[in-house]
């Protein structure tokens, strides 16, 4: 069986002790050892165990008796989740062929047969989130069970890698602690935010870049939790006066998540901030980011120089790094050897060779870029140009035959080239090293849900000014727009794509940059000669009843000709 999936003979010896020796199945090893792509595991087993295969579940709707009836901790660890029912008999997606056992306690808690379907595992875990998002998640629960306690008795330590699902017997103020956690990971918020009140701590989730208020949680629960914190953090809990920063990983399941963690005295406490990455989360392709066809192949086309920088540019949570990942993706890394310096590590590649920043240990970007010109590297990932020092090492390492990509805070792509000048980088350096500029905004996409054409209200219609868009160019003079519905919050938006502006650095930007041109030129240079901006690109979106004029004008600028 082992041959017919593609292994190489001197290897199954090697899997099959592994069986014997752990109690994993044949199809767990296979992927999580990194011996076959999951899919092609999935597909393997689906054709010879004649079981359905689903390379996605995008549209799905879970059955409310299995909202109802399971328990998302059991559904979180198992990976299963319900697609389809029928009065004696359930469809469930399992990402896990040889495992029975799961699937029969499934058709216990559901009183039915169970028929499984194979799909990838970041596609089940996606519907399990979405299926429980409006389940009460236990944070209510904890709420009520708080009372009067002992704030050092928290200070208990904290497992390296705690699992968020394992609250059976913890403290109230710890199973709280989780449970916001997880409730954050279920509603896929970036951020947590824990803000102190006179008469309550206020807590508040970033959610696709928009803060929503969630619970309030008691006033004198305030120092428990804030304890608590930091021991997850390894903080000093003792200290209040200073700011903090600490990091905890937590699991998940089989799920592994970052968090960072930061401090600061505020007027009726400390507020407390978590920032979480989920490195379980999906990996996302150059096709599956937001970019058009010209886009995608022009980025394509300098992806296969062999040297030379490219940036990509924009605020913090613009998605800079999920383009930089989607475009290491499209490498061979067995050809290539493929060195990244990031602060922090936002997904783990398997075959990519990455570098966690430590700056006490004197570990910078500009230290580990020196160390990886001697690795023999073809390419290098820097996760951000922050001062002279870095920027220099990277333009030289692009100069002597290796291909660089790093990110950098600026408004549009043309300033990236007047940022590096302001940092004291020699024009002639920039004018040869730098292949392409992208700059990049997340907008929020229309509710799939709750979509529909309507008649601009006043706001709609301003911004349709501001755009220069005409409703004649709209299907019946409407535009489209979220009613608001359950699975959006009622904010009618839910996910987000990415709006591009893909600068090529051509012969005439070259010379300007050497004459050190102004930014402004620069780009009514470039829009002469096809550049389409990020409000350009914006409109292209809303024409295509993607998102809305509204949420356009919030993240561009007006473009200046």
């Amino acid at each position: 069986m082992l041959k017919k999936m593609g292994i190489p003979e001197e290897k199954i010896p090697e899997i099959l002790q592994q069986e014997k020796d752990s109690e994993l199945t044949l199809d767990r090893i296979l992927i999580s050892k990194n011996y076959l792509p999951e899919e092609k595991v999935l597909r393997f087993f689906a054709e010879f165990l004649e079981i359905p295969f689903r390379k996605d579940l995008s549209g799905v709707r879970v059955p409310t008796d299995f909202i109802q009836l399971v328990p998302v901790q059991f559904a979180r660890n198992s990976l299963l989740c319900v697609i389809d029912e029928e009065e004696d008999r359930a469809l469930a997606a399992t990402c896990y062929p040889l495992d029975s056992q799961p699937m029969d306690d499934l058709a216990t808690l559901m009183q039915r047969e169970i028929e499984p379907v194979l799909v990838p595992k970041q596609e089940i875990s996606t519907l399990i989130n979405r299926a429980y998002r409006h389940k009460a998640d236990g944070v209510d629960e904890a709420l009520d069970d708080i009372e009067e306690e002992d704030i050092m008795g928290l200070a208990t330590d904290i497992e390296e890698s705690e699992d968020l699902l394992d609250v059976a017997n913890k403290a109230p103020i710890i199973k709280l602690v989780n449970m916001l956690l997880f409730q954050a990971l279920k509603l896929r918020a970036s951020d947590i935010h824990l803000q102190p009140f006179p008469d309550f701590l206020q807590v508040r989730m970033r959610i696709d870049g928009i803060l929503y208020d969630m619970e309030a949680i008691p006033k004198k629960a305030q120092e428990a939790i804030t304890s608590r914190v930091k021991v997850m953090g390894k903080m000093d809990i003792a200290e209040r006066r200073l700011p903090q920063d600490g990091r905890a990983s937590i699991r998940i399941g089989d799920g592994e998540v970052d968090v960072r963690i930061s401090t600061i005295p505020v007027n009726h406490g400390e507020r407390i901030v978590f920032r979480i990455l989920d490195k379980s989360a999906k990996i996302y392709t150059l096709d599956e980011i937001g970019l058009n066809e010209e886009g995608l192949r022009i980025i394509r086309r300098y992806l296969s120089y062999s040297h030379g920088m490219i940036f990509v540019t924009g605020p913090t949570g613009s998605g800079k790094t999920t383009t930089l990942y989607a475009g290491l993706q499209e490498m061979d890394s067995k050809e290539k050897n493929i060195l990244t310096i990031e602060d922090p590590i936002e997904y783990n590649l398997d075959t990519i060779s990455q570098v966690q920043v430590n700056t006490k240990k004197g570990l910078t970007f500009a230290a580990g870029l020196r160390s990886f010109l001697r690795q023999d590297p073809d390419v290098m990932m820097v996760g951000e140009v922050r001062d002279k020092e870095t920027a220099e090492i990277a333009i030289r390492a692009a100069l002597t035959g290796h291909l660089v990509f790093s990110t950098v805070h600026t408004n549009d792509s043309a300033s990236t080239i007047t940022r590096l000048l302001d940092i004291e980088i020699e024009p002639y350096l920039v004018s040869s090293s730098l292949l392409l500029v992208v700059a990049q905004r997340l907008v929020r996409l229309i509710c799939p849900t709750c979509k529909e054409l309507t008649d601009p209200d006043e706001k709609t219609t301003f911004a349709l000014e501001e755009l220069n868009l005409s409703l004649d160019q709209f299907p019946n003079r409407k535009v489209w727009k979220g009613a608001g519905c359950d699975d959006c919050f009622h904010s009618g938006f839910q996910g987000r794509t990415a709006i591009y502006e893909i600068l090529p650095i051509d012969h005439e930007i070259q010379a300007q940059i050497v004459s050190q041109a102004s930014a402004t030129e620069i780009k009514k240079g470039a829009i002469r000669r096809g550049l389409r901006t990020l409000r350009m690109n914006g409109i292209d979106r809303v024409l295509s009843g993607l998102t809305t004029p509204s949420e356009i004008l919030r993240v561009t600028q007006a473009d200046i000709f």
